[in-house]
């Protein structure tokens, strides 16, 4: 089949090169020249696991082309995806669909076939409606334009297999020709036994939305426990163990740590919000006001955990940071917990190295004031502490004695649970994480775990109200 794909962003770029990859040919349409150049040349303009290999080969075979003329998509082909961004209005919680808008309002007058417009961008429900409407003024007479809603689930860093091999397509038609059509898209997939929901356009348009807002519920719930442990002396990863074997529960989606970011999970769950009040169901959701808000609170304790590591001030302290991106495996830095916890420590003093394997570029045109190295032992060199912000398996890997000898003081934040905190401790790191009982171990003895209100006691000092504190010596 002849498709195309408007919107090359994380989306839309991925896609079509998965469609092509599956034997379709596919036009892809973006207004940013230089985006359309390199992804013309093979070349991926942003980090995913995968993705330049699947470009290179369906450039190469002419299965894959790119273009900035709408004119030319409406000569190509009669099936449409729409994968522009649908970015959090500056001026509310909602949704801002702009772009949605501006493709229809482009494409649909320049169509001269019956055609499909397959939204896959992210969209609060009721769009397919009022862009089916958007549709009916905007086309030829005689030409008849349809819309369907087929939302995506990919993962960064894993958007290609997802893509390729989803755990479920969704697709939201009026009339079963789309439907069809649809089928006949994704035929491979189906024929390898991915599962095909077919339901109407509202539900399509919910499930990407709940999905999202259901597992930013389950990261802050587990970050909720966390601050409980912490007040308690428990400990979050035994805890979030002995849940997630629980069928009824899982274990994934589990961990405590800085909590979530990126480009989709912060602004879904708020544009939900947002729908829900203009459906005046509001209160139905309201829970999710705690969830972002919980979310934003982790960040606030990594930088209090962190500044209490250094005896209460950051003035003057040189501070490692390892990882910027808001997940390991892209270099997406949107909305990343590791960024705004690198901006507020920089904001109080500190004189800030940051490493990063792949988002170095990024996070510095976002946050330009700290220095940004390649090399991890160098953004380590004389560090007072070490933030670990980023799960990148890179960091897991570190060996913590040698780590040690390069520091100035050998004091770890592991803000994301992902480290082996006994042998950082064998090596004689002072080692802090959220929902964890601080252990300050003797070389060849086992960890003693002190809990945050026993180690205030012994210091005698207490914390402002709200305030987590380490417990660490300083």
């Amino acid at each position: 089949m002849r498709l195309t794909v408007i919107g090359t962003g994380y989306l839309g770029a991925v896609h079509a090169a998965c469609m092509a990859d599956i034997g379709h040919e596919v036009l892809g349409v973006d207004t940013d020249t230089r985006k359309v150049e390199a992804l013309g040349a093979g070349r991926a303009p942003f980090f995913e696991p995968g993705l330049p290999e699947i470009l290179a080969r369906n450039t190469r075979s002419g299965r894959l082309r790119f273009t900035t003329s709408l004119q030319e998509a409406a000569d190509f082909a009669d099936v449409h995806f729409v994968c522009v961004g649908t970015p959090q209005r500056p001026d509310s919680l909602a949704a801002d669909l702009s772009h949605v808008d501006a493709v229809v309002d482009g494409l649909v007058p320049l169509l001269t076939r019956d055609s499909l417009i397959v939204g896959k961008s992210t969209v609060p429900v009721g769009t397919t409606r009022s862009l089916s409407r958007r549709v009916s003024a905007a086309a030829r007479p005689g030409v008849g334009v349809q819309v369907a809603w087929n939302p995506e689930f990919l993962r960064e860093g894993f958007a290609v297999q997802d893509t390729l091999r989803p755990d479920r397509l969704v697709v939201g038609a009026t009339a079963s020709h789309a439907d069809q059509l649809l089928r006949s898209v994704y035929e491979p997939m189906l024929r390898a036994g991915v599962v095909y929901i077919s339901t109407d356009p509202a539900t399509a348009e919910l499930v990407k939305v709940a999905a999202n807002s259901f597992l930013a519920t389950k990261i802050s719930f587990i970050n909720a426990m966390a601050e409980v442990c912490d007040a308690s002396g428990a400990d979050v990863v035994t805890l979030a163990d002995a849940l997630g074997h629980d069928a009824r529960i899982g274990r994934r989606f589990l961990s405590a740590g800085l909590g979530f970011g990126g480009g989709c999970l912060p602004k879904d769950v708020r544009a939900f919000l947002a729908r829900a009040e203009e459906l005046q169901v509001g209160d139905a959701v309201s829970f999710l006001r705690q969830v972002d808000r919980i979310n934003d609170r982790q960040r606030r304790r990594a930088v209090d955990f962190a500044r209490h590591l250094l005896g209460g001030a950051f003035a003057g302290r040189r501070v490692a940071v390892l990882g910027a991106t808001f997940k390991p495996d892209s270099d997406d830095v949107r909305d990343s917990p590791a960024l705004a916890v690198t901006a507020e420590i920089l904001a109080q003093g500190a004189d800030v190295r940051v490493h990063d394997p792949e988002g170095i570029d990024n996070a510095r045109a976002a946050l330009p004031g700290p220095a940004y190295c390649t090399d991890v032992m160098e953004v380590c060199r004389d560090a007072d502490v070490v933030l670990h912000l980023t799960e990148w398996r890179q960091y897991r890997a570190l060996d913590p004695a040698r780590l040690a000898e390069t520091v100035r003081a050998p004091r770890l934040l592991d803000a994301r649970n992902a480290l082996d905190q006994a042998a950082w401790q064998a090596a004689g790191w002072h080692v802090r994480a959220l929902g964890r009982p601080t252990s300050v171990p003797q070389p060849g003895q086992r960890a003693v775990h002190v809990t945050v209100s026993q180690a205030l006691g012994a210091a005698g000092t207490a914390p402002a109200p709200g305030d987590p504190v380490s417990g660490v010596p300083r």
